[in-house]
C-alpha cells in the first residue's frame, strides 16, 4: 500500500467513528434536556473557549457515571433516572446491552478516542470493559445480533464463540445468526480492531482472537459476487451466480412474508460501514486480503446498478440479482436512500484505491436522483420499477400506494430536509482529487490549525458542559442516553486534544490565559 493510501485509510477512521453515534432519525426531533436533578438556578455558562482541564474533568465524570450503569461492561441505549431498566430498540431488561450503535461498540469507541486524546486510564478501562462484553457475546458465526441479555434464560438461546472454544460445537437449535443490519457486527469488529492495535492492548490474546475470528468469518460470508446478506450463519455459497442486476419481468405488490435475511442488502448503509471496516483492517493489519474484499464489494455495486432509465440501486436483491421484497414496508423498487449510499461507498473506494472504474456510475445515478426529486425537493425511499413513481405504504395496512398522506411513522419513506445539502456536499467531494481529500481529512500540522479546530469545536463542547447533569449523565427526553454520551465525549475529546496541541495559539483565544 502506498503512502497516500495509508494516509487516506487512516483518515477514513474519522468517518467510521461518526457512524457509531448514528440512530434512526425520529419522526419528530427530540431536544436534549438537562436533568432536573441539577441546581434550580441557571448554570453559569462556561467561557467561549473552555479550559481543557475543566473539559477533561467533565469527560471523566461522564465516563465514571456510564461505567457505573453498564452491565458486564456493555451498554444499552437508554435508562430511566432510577436505573430500573436498560432499554434497547426491541428488548429491554435490567441486564440488556445493545450492539447496534449507539450501544456498546459506540460507547467503547468513544472511550478509546478519549484515551487517545488524553492518556487518562479511566477511558482505556471503559473501552476494555466494553470489549470484554462484546467478546463474551460474540456468536459462533463470528458476529453479533442487535442486542444481548446477560440473563441466563435468554443467553442460553444463543450459540457463542466461547461455546466453540469449549468444545460445544453443535448448535442444537441455538441461534448463531450474525447481522450486518444497522452497523451492528461492523461497529463491534471495528472497535475491537482499533483497541487491539492500541499499544496497551498489544498482548491481549482474547481480544486479538475475537478480532481474528470475527473478521475471518465475515470474509468467508462474502458471496462470490462481492455482497453480503443482511445476516450470515456461515460461509457463503461458492456456487452463487455472478451476474448483472436486472428488473424482474413481474413482481407482486403483495408482501410475500418470506425470510429475506440472506438477500444481498444495501439497507441502512451496511455496505458503507463494511467498506470502512475493510479499509481500516487493511491499514492496520497490512494484509491485502482486506483490500481485495473491499474491491470485490465495489465490484458488486457496479453489477447491482440497475439499467436506464432508472440507474439507481435497490434496497435488496435476490441471488439472481433482481430487486425483491424484504419487510412488509420494503418493496422491490429503486431506492433513493440506498442509491445515494451506494454512490458514497463507491466514492470512498475510489479514494482508497484510485481505481477510476468505481466512479463510472456517478453521472447517470446522480442524474436519476436529480430528476426523481419530489415537489418538496426530498427523495422518496422507493420508486416503482418501470414508472419511477414514488411508492409509499398506508399506515395501518401497509398496502402500497402512490399517496404519501397516510404514512407509517416508524420508517423513513422520504429523505429529510438535509438531503439537498448532503447531495451538494457529495458533488463537491466528487470534484476533489484524492490528494485534496487526504489533505482535508488529515490532522492539523501546526499550532494555529490545531487552535482553529478547537475553536470550531467550542460550541459543541459548551453545549456538552452545560447539559451534563450533576451525576455526570447526558439526557434526552428525560432519559440517560448513550447517544448523547457518545456525541458529547467525541466532541470533548477532540477539543482537549486540539487545545493541548494548539499550544500558544489556543491560549491566545482565551482572554484569561493571556
Amino acid at each position: 500500500m502506498n503512502r497516500h493510501t495509508l494516509c487516506l485509510s487512516t483518515a477514513l477512521l474519522a468517518i467510521a467513528s461518526s457512524v457509531f453515534s448514528e440512530e434512526k432519525k425520529p419522526v419528530s426531533a427530540s431536544k436534549t434536556v438537562a436533568s432536573d436533578s441539577a441546581p434550580k438556578e441557571a448554570k453559569k455558562a462556561p467561557p467561549a473557549f473552555p479550559d481543557a482541564d475543566v473539559v477533561l474533568a467533565a469527560m471523566k465524570k461522564g465516563a465514571s457515571a456510564m461505567r457505573a450503569i453498564s452491565f458486564g461492561g456493555g451498554y444499552a441505549w437508554k435508562w430511566p433516572r432510577d436505573l430500573s431498566i436498560a432499554k434497547g430498540e426491541n428488548h429491554s431488561s435490567p441486564s440488556t446491552i445493545m450492539i447496534q450503535p449507539p450501544g456498546t461498540p459506540a460507547v467503547g469507541m468513544s472511550m478509546l478516542a478519549a484515551f487517545r486524546a488524553t492518556g487518562d486510564k479511566i477511558f482505556l478501562q471503559g473501552a476494555r470493559e466494553a470489549a470484554a462484553a462484546l467478546i463474551w457475546c460474540q456468536l459462533a458465526t463470528g458476529g453479533w445480533d442487535s442486542d444481548y441479555d446477560f440473563h441466563p434464560g435468554r443467553s442460553s438461546r444463543w450459540h457463542f464463540r466461547r461455546d466453540l472454544e469449549g468444545g460445544d460445537i453443535e448448535r442444537r437449535g441455538r441461534n448463531a445468526s450474525s447481522t450486518l443490519d444497522d452497523n451492528k457486527t461492523q461497529s463491534a469488529l471495528l472497535f475491537l480492531l482499533e483497541l487491539s492495535h492500541t499499544a496497551e492492548c498489544a498482548d491481549d490474546v482474547p481480544l486479538k482472537a475475537a478480532v481474528r475470528f470475527g473478521i475471518d468469518a465475515l470474509l468467508a460470508a462474502q458471496a462470490p459476487i462481492g455482497a453480503w446478506g443482511q445476516h450470515y450463519t456461515g460461509p457463503a455459497d461458492a456456487t452463487a451466480p455472478v451476474k448483472k442486476a436486472a428488473m424482474p419481468a413481474k413482481w407482486s405488490r403483495v408482501w410475500p412474508d418470506i425470510d429475506y435475511t440472506s438477500f444481498y442488502t444495501l439497507n441502512d448503509n451496511n455496505l458503507f460501514s463494511l467498506l470502512l471496516l475493510l479499509i481500516r483492517a487493511h491499514d492496520l493489519e497490512k494484509d491485502e486480503k482486506y483490500l481485495a474484499a473491499a474491491r470485490k464489494l465495489g465490484d458488486f455495486l457496479l453489477l447491482a446498478q440497475l439499467p436506464e432509465p432508472q440507474p439507481g440501486w435497490a434496497q435488496q436483491y435476490n441471488h439472481e440479482m433482481e430487486p425483491v421484497w424484504a419487510r412488509k414496508f420494503e418493496p422491490p423498487a429503486v431506492s433513493g436512500h440506498e442509491s445515494f449510499g451506494a454512490l458514497r461507498t463507491l466514492h470512498e473506494l475510489w479514494a482508497a484505491t484510485g481505481d477510476e472504474k468505481y466512479l463510472a456510475p456517478m453521472k447517470s445515478a446522480l442524474a436519476w436522483l436529480e430528476r426523481s426529486k419530489l415537489s418538496d425537493g426530498c427523495i422518496a425511499r422507493f420508486y416503482e420499477m418501470g414508472t419511477n413513481k414514488p411508492l409509499f405504504c398506508k399506515r395501518e395496512t401497509y398496502e402500497l400506494t402512490y399517496d404519501d398522506s397516510d404514512l407509517p411513522t416508524h420508517y423513513g419513506f422520504k429523505s429529510d430536509d438535509e438531503f439537498q445539502e448532503d447531495l451538494d456536499q457529495f458533488k463537491e467531494q466528487l470534484a476533489m482529487t484524492r490528494e485534496e481529500i487526504t489533505a482535508k481529512r488529515a490532522n492539523p500540522t501546526d499550532e494555529k490549525k490545531w487552535a482553529s479546530r478547537a475553536k470550531s469545536l467550542a460550541p459543541k463542547v459548551t453545549t456538552a458542559l452545560t447539559t451534563q447533569d450533576k451525576k455526570g449523565y447526558w439526557l434526552k427526553d428525560d432519559m440517560i442516553d448513550a447517544g448523547e454520551f457518545v456525541k458529547s465525549l467525541k466532541a470533548m475529546s477532540s477539543y482537549v486534544e486540539s487545545a493541548k496541541k494548539g499550544g500558544a495559539a489556543f491560549k491566545a483565544l482565551r482572554p484569561q490565559a493571556k
